[in-house]
């Protein structure tokens, strides 16, 4: 037997050099010619029937169809978890008609891997068109989640459910975003791009709001400066009250220590030259935050703002104040314009004359019946020359009169 050790050793040398010549013809090599060279490889096979239901499928030739499932079948025979001979067999047989067989086949395909794109997109079209939005929308985010060029259609494929059949997709599309995807960021960025849109994000935010991940205060803020450019005011004093963020008031965060509501409802600070506003620990009283502004007394600024919405009817403006330096009740006033349009109904001076301790000023003011949304600012009132000017602000407060 030693003597035919050599000839077996030769042998083996051979196949195994075959087998190592063989693997990029198998892998690489045009479907027809590999299955040639190895017509019992099941990645020949399957590849042959992708290659196969292609061709039939762009020609609608059924024999061809006929060659790409009988090729699958082959392929799946010698490799029973073979998920894109699987998905071939599913294909064949929705195109022949049989989408129930069809729908099975691929189900299963798909549950055996998450990274077979078109075996989920056959399911999401197909669960599409029997108004299963719940099946669909899960295949649609298997796809999404591992696909980013594909977001944009899958994008609009789900407002655009939510917008026709908004009591039977939204909900869907809602209970995705609340899982916290990976995509949903993406998602709610593509709803700003129209009025369409932002319509689905505002009852897309109400239903947030009741699941386990409602919009964050830096998206909702998106949401709601979104609203507010497109001239949407109504829509957005709506979507506020419904979320109740921030919670019913007049002035949010009058006493400049709470940052928890969202713009347009926060104070908006100035970033312009010319002026340095922050909240700031108090110098007097420490343990109370105010808003101190370090101006230059010639530089037009909007110091701060933060837009409201009050009912026709009568108000008084309420707030402390104190100079630090120069005469802020000369160049900062606390004024109040409709929005949208520009009538202003208030205009005070922000800091009382000579106030160089803190001191109370109150103005009262009447908010007409055509003026939905009012922006409070507190604004300069510059000069000629320049005056370099620091005021405390802080307790800000807008009510009926002779409420507390």
């Amino acid at each position: 037997m030693a003597e035919y050790a050599p000839y077996a050793l030769t042998v083996g040398a051979v196949w195994l050099g075959w087998q190592i010549l063989l693997q990029p013809v198998v892998q690489r090599a045009p479907p027809e010619i590999a299955v040639r060279v190895a017509p019992g490889s099941p990645l020949v096979l399957r590849r042959a029937a992708e290659a196969e239901f292609a061709a039939g499928y762009e020609s609608d030739d059924l024999r061809r169809l006929g060659n790409a499932a009988s090729l699958a079948r082959d392929a799946l025979a010698r490799a029973p978890f073979n998920v894109r001979a699987l998905r071939v067999i599913g294909l064949t047989e929705a195109r022949a008609g049989r989408e129930l067989e069809a729908d099975e086949i691929l189900t299963l395909a798909g549950n055996w891997s998450l990274r077979d794109d078109p075996t989920h997109a056959w399911l999401v079209e197909y669960r599409l068109r029997r108004g299963d939005y719940a099946s669909a929308f899960a295949h649609a985010d298997t796809l999404v989640r591992r696909r980013e060029d594909i977001r944009p259609s899958v994008f609009r494929l789900f407002t655009a459910a939510a917008t026709q059949d908004a009591a039977r997709a939204l909900p869907e599309v809602a209970r995705l975003v609340d899982a916290r995807p990976p995509w949903r960021q993406s998602y709610l960025d593509s709803l700003y791009a129209n009025v369409e849109g932002l319509q689905v994000a505002a009852n897309l935010a109400v239903l947030l709001q009741r699941g386990d991940a409602p919009l964050t205060n830096q998206e909702l803020t998106q949401l709601y400066m979104h609203l507010l450019d497109k001239g949407q005011i109504e829509a957005l004093r709506t979507v506020r009250a419904r979320l109740n963020r921030p919670p019913a008031a007049a002035v949010a965060n009058g006493g400049f220590g709470d940052a928890a509501a969202p713009e347009p409802f926060q104070w908006r600070l100035a970033q312009e030259a010319g002026a340095v506003v922050e909240i700031v620990p108090d110098e007097v009283r420490p343990a109370d935050p105010a808003l101190r502004i370090d101006y230059d007394g010639y530089s037009t600024v909007r110091f701060a703002e933060q837009l409201l919405f009050l009912a026709p009817g009568r108000y008084r403006l309420t707030a402390e104040a104190r100079a630090e330096a120069g005469q802020p009740g000369e160049r900062m006033v606390w004024s109040l314009t409709c929005s949208p349009g520009d009538l202003r109904v208030l205009s005070v001076p922000a800091v009382a004359r000579s106030a160089t301790v803190w001191s109370p000023i109150s103005e009262e003011f009447t908010v007409p019946a055509a003026c939905p949304g009012q922006w409070l600012r507190l604004e300069s009132r510059g000069d000629d020359r320049r005056s370099p000017t620091v005021a405390w602000i802080d307790r800000v407060a807008i009510a009926r009169p002779g409420a507390p």
